[in-house]
């Protein structure tokens, strides 16, 4: 696939066709963008509305925390006071919102904007495209996918720059020998980074296919066999390498230790490049990636962010919100955030070519069909996902739990999962 450089005339013309007559208005976007580069992304998206030349204001309502973003979004719905527009990911978070009727429709301005064209992968579009009509809009291609890690912690430590998961195991005693950290990892918000390495590790031990196999099928036999004991018995190992203050920790700070120089690695998604971009690192001398646990077989989901748009009585207001959603994957815009965000844009014809070496690996990784993954919340209901966080967070805070036991709970979950 082949990034160039675009004009403007599509998005252009597709903004303009919900100007209409309509006035000015203030349009309330919920989201869990608070960290510093996302902060530096999201305001990509303000100052463009903001800028668009019918006076149309962002609201800005950040929420910490992806699952208490979402909750505050469905209490305000439920209430009757639902925002204009509100952060979400693709799969089976929103589905309730569809079928309630609770979301404006958005098929006039896709096929204005040819949506279905100049989206890519096909998979990220299907997310939004229901039965025919789009409900929203994606911003993003996100990977759970990666590892991040310090080069001058492993030049301190002498030992080389990992490859895979097992090369980071070999050399994190040595690590640990220089007087530093070398896992870093957060246990906040009931588990989620932990659930994140976790899932990057059974997608490894179980490959792509049998995976979604134990997903789709709700597998307990694959979900409670040996390689899901073996992650279970990895994830201990890993723990050892970690530091005592990772109980509460969020997901930047823990990134703000590899990007310090105070820790050896970091598994994280891609958002976490935006943390190393807003400190101003390059990803040349100063961090290493790699993409997947294992740069011999790469592996990338193409998931993302979304936004959604919820029905208003206000025409003004509703003209406003199909003028914001043609912006959001208009082609600068596009560039401007997910340069900031760490994220590749959801079109394929726009220039990616200064973006740094990490971006470049997933763009290249992107084109080959047989490295993506599909993300579990594809697959798994919100209750099910609870479910995992509780059980890996208190796995990996439990040393009397064996690797045994959280296989067994496991599979449960999965064999009466939704």
């Amino acid at each position: 696939m082949r990034y160039k450089l675009l004009t403007a005339a599509l998005a252009a013309t597709a903004a303009l066709q919900f100007a209409g007559p309509a006035a000015a208005a203030d349009l309330e976007v919920i989201h869990w963008w608070t960290s510093k580069g996302e902060s530096a992304a999201v305001s990509q998206f303000a100052k463009a509305f903001d800028n668009d030349g019918h006076g149309d204001k962002w609201v800005d309502s950040a929420v910490a925390l992806g699952e208490t973003a979402r909750s505050t979004v469905m209490q305000r719905v439920l209430g009757g006071d639902p925002p204009g527009a509100a952060q979400f990911n693709p799969g089976r978070q929103y589905e309730e919102l569809i079928s309630g009727g609770k979301l404006l429709d958005l098929t006039d301005v896709a096929t204005a904007g040819k949506w279905d064209e100049v989206i890519r992968p096909k998979a990220i579009g299907s997310a939004c495209l229901v039965d025919g009509h789009w409900w929203c809009v994606p911003v993003n291609i996100h990977s759970n996918y990666w590892a991040w890690y310090s080069k001058p912690v492993f030049e301190k430590a002498g030992v080389p720059e990992p490859k895979s998961l097992a090369d980071f195991i070999a050399a994190a005693p040595k690590i640990k020998e220089a007087g530093l950290i070398p896992f870093a990892i957060g246990g906040d918000g009931n588990g989620w980074q932990i659930q994140l390495l976790f899932q990057d590790m059974v997608t490894e031990a179980l490959g792509v296919a049998k995976r979604d196999e134990m997903y789709t099928k709700k597998s307990a036999e694959i979900a409670g066999g040996p390689e899901m004991k073996g992650v279970f018995t990895q994830l201990r190992t890993l723990k050892q390498f970690t530091d005592n203050g990772y109980a509460n920790r969020n997901w930047n700070d823990t990134t703000n230790l590899v990007i310090t120089g105070k820790a050896g690695l970091q598994v994280m998604g891609d958002w976490a490049r935006g943390e190393f971009a807003a400190a101003g690192m390059t990803g040349v001398k100063d961090f290493g990636c790699m993409i997947g646990l294992n740069e011999d077989k790469p592996v990338i989901s193409t998931d993302g962010d979304i936004i959604v748009f919820f029905k208003q009585d206000n025409p003004d207001v509703e003209a406003a919100q199909k003028r914001l959603a043609a912006l959001l994957i208009s082609p600068e815009v596009q560039v401007a955030f997910n340069n900031a965000k760490g994220s590749m844009p959801v079109r394929g014809d726009v220039d990616m070519s200064t973006a740094d070496p990490c971006m470049q690996k997933s763009l290249k990784a992107v084109e080959n069909p047989s490295n993506i993954v599909t993300a579990t919340n594809r697959f798994i209901t919100e209750n099910t996902n609870q479910q995992i966080n509780e059980l890996v967070s208190q796995y990996f805070a439990d040393d009397s739990m064996t690797a045994d036991d959280a296989t067994a709970k496991f599979s449960t979950i999965i064999g009466n999962s939704d």
